[in-house]
Parts: C-alpha cells; structure tokens; sequence
C-alpha cells in the first residue's frame, strides 16, 4: 500500500491549466488517495490534473503512459476516477474525481472512449 507523510517541504507547483481541467468536480473520494508511483517513469515529477487513475485491491495509481499518450489497462486494474489537481510524484497525496465533467481537451494525454465508458460519471467536455 503507497504511503505518504503528512509532514513536507513547501513548494509549488505549477502547470498552467489546472483550474481549466475540472470543470465541476460533484463526488470525489472522501479523503483522496496516495498513489502507488513506483511505475511512474524516471524523471517525470509531476502528474497532471487530468491524469486518469485505476486502482486494484485498494491500490491506487496513475495510468500507465507510453510516451505521448496513455498505455494498456494492466491486468486486474479498472478506472476510478480523474486527478483534481497536479500533484508531485515525491508527495504522491491525490484528490481523485470520480462523478463531475472534465474538460478533456486540457488533459495531459487523450481519454480513451474505454475509459469515458467506465467513468460513466464524468461528462469529458471538448473532446
């Protein structure tokens, strides 16, 4: 299970389009999640607003990317929901969206109709 501490440094973070991507954010996660990142490639340090997250026995992690867009579904894993905001990847805590609309045309890679299709509680927006 990813673990994360509660006491951090100060710093921010940003990428420009965070207060575009959630357009209305109805139901999230009580409490977010911090996500498993351990398969997040070396040398990305931020996940995106936007990014897809699945989950897997109560662990939770970003979808896999394979250069410019989104990878497979790993085995067993299923679509819960949207990152709310850009986080860091060394402070991996996540506020995940799970019914609302997101401006799909902000997301860091092109949501997939699988995935519209299993969060069939967002509305993806300019796609």
């Amino acid at each position: 299970m990813a673990t994360s501490t509660l006491n951090r440094d100060t710093h921010e973070i940003q990428s420009g389009l965070d207060s575009i991507v959630i357009v209305k954010a109805l139901a999230d996660i009580p409490g977010g999640r911090t996500l498993d990142v351990s398969d997040v490639a070396s040398g990305v340090n931020v996940l995106k607003a936007g990014h897809i997250i699945i989950a897997k026995n109560g662990v939770y992690k970003p979808m896999p990317v394979d250069g410019s867009s989104y990878d497979s579904l790993p085995s067993g894993y299923s679509y819960v929901g949207v990152l709310k905001a850009t986080i860091s990847v060394k402070d991996a805590r996540a506020a995940i969206v799970t019914m609302g609309q997101v401006n799909a045309a902000a997301c860091p890679y092109t949501v997939t109709d699988a995935m519209k299709s299993a969060l069939s509680n967002i509305q993806f927006l300019y796609a």
